[in-house]
């Protein structure tokens, strides 16, 4: 796939001056802080539910109603090798449902059983439990803005990375 970000290149006085000091490296920092994160949330999944964090990434968009496997790919912003371990897994713990598509035999749609759905309605005060805890220490005027920031970081790598790219995913706020 190529990149539009190949067209930028170091070679302006402003840019060629500049230091890179880690710290300070936005995508640095977004990189940790998400894998900062993860590992908080995967650990609690993984100890209370036997969840990863792609399991979870997955029910919590199975929960709005059935998907193709393509269609998750798109909404958790998690590759196809990924999406389909986390899809198995579940199906072998009968959390989701793999439906073959009547029209075309070739493709199916992920869904949620019943008993995925209450293994989701458990976890969401969890989930929710962390996202406040990791906020709390925000206004919520300051919330809104990240979330904002945040979602036009998302666009500007989308544009950036160029037409290839798969469709943006919405934001996740529960990990």
């Amino acid at each position: 796939m190529a990149a539009t970000v190949s067209s930028l290149t170091p070679g302006t006085p402003d840019v060629a001056s500049e230091q890179l000091s880690l710290s300070d490296y936005v995508p640095y920092r977004l990189a940790t802080a998400s894998s900062a994160v993860s590992r908080l949330i995967a650990r609690a999944y993984e100890d209370r539910f036997g969840l990863s964090i792609p399991q979870w990434r997955l029910m919590s968009i199975l929960i709005e109603g059935p998907l193709t496997q393509h269609q998750a790919v798109a909404r958790t912003a998690m590759d196809k090798v990924r999406v389909s371990r986390a899809a198995q897994d579940l199906v072998e713990r009968r959390l989701v449902a793999r439906i073959t598509n009547r029209t075309d035999r070739r493709s199916h749609t992920l869904e949620l059983t019943a008993a995925g759905r209450r293994l989701f309605a458990e976890i969401r005060p969890l989930a929710l439990a962390y996202e406040a805890a990791l906020l709390a220490g925000l206004a919520p005027g300051e919330v809104a803005t990240l979330k904002r920031l945040m979602g036009r970081l998302e666009a500007a790598a989308v544009q950036l990375y160029g037409a290839d790219a798969p469709p943006e995913a919405p934001p996740l706020t529960e990990d």
